[in-house]
């Protein structure tokens, strides 16, 4: 699978995320990590309800995943990567579009946390995995 290259900025935290409690860590994380930058609210809020999604994918559909956050200074930014080892997506114009869901859910997440993001990328590779990158600025 083709990786996204290194994140800018500097690492703030890192987390796996192998139960539910884990998301609400990594969550919390990255709101200290939007508050180091002094963000607006409604900033912060967006950005943490948009990871929400992401890292409960990584939970649900990978089967748990990896989250490193980093600050950028710079550009006020802080961008989070989340990776997975899980099935990959197959359709991703699909899995992208709203009212699609492999799951249970109402398939907003992928579609609405690139919405609610300032910068999302995301690679997935059938049987090997997918990464997320996505970052809100302060």
């Amino acid at each position: 699978m083709r990786r996204l290259p290194k994140l800018p900025g500097t690492l703030f935290e890192r987390h796996e995320i192998t139960v539910e409690a884990d998301i609400f860590r990594a969550r919390q994380t990255v709101g200290r990590a939007m508050d180091a930058l002094e963000a607006k609210v409604i900033r912060k809020t967006r950005l943490v309800t948009a990871v929400s999604e992401i890292f409960r994918n990584g939970l649900i559909y990978g089967g748990g995943a990896v989250v490193i956050i980093h600050c950028d200074e710079d550009d006020r930014m802080v961008w989070i990567d989340c990776r997975d080892t899980g099935p990959g997506i197959v359709d991703m114009e699909l899995a992208l579009s709203d009212g699609y869901t492999s799951g249970g859910g109402l398939g907003r997440g992928l579609g609405g946390a690139k919405r609610l993001s300032d910068e999302f990328e995301i690679v997935s590779e059938p049987g090997v995995g997918t990464q997320v990158r996505l970052a809100g600025r302060a």
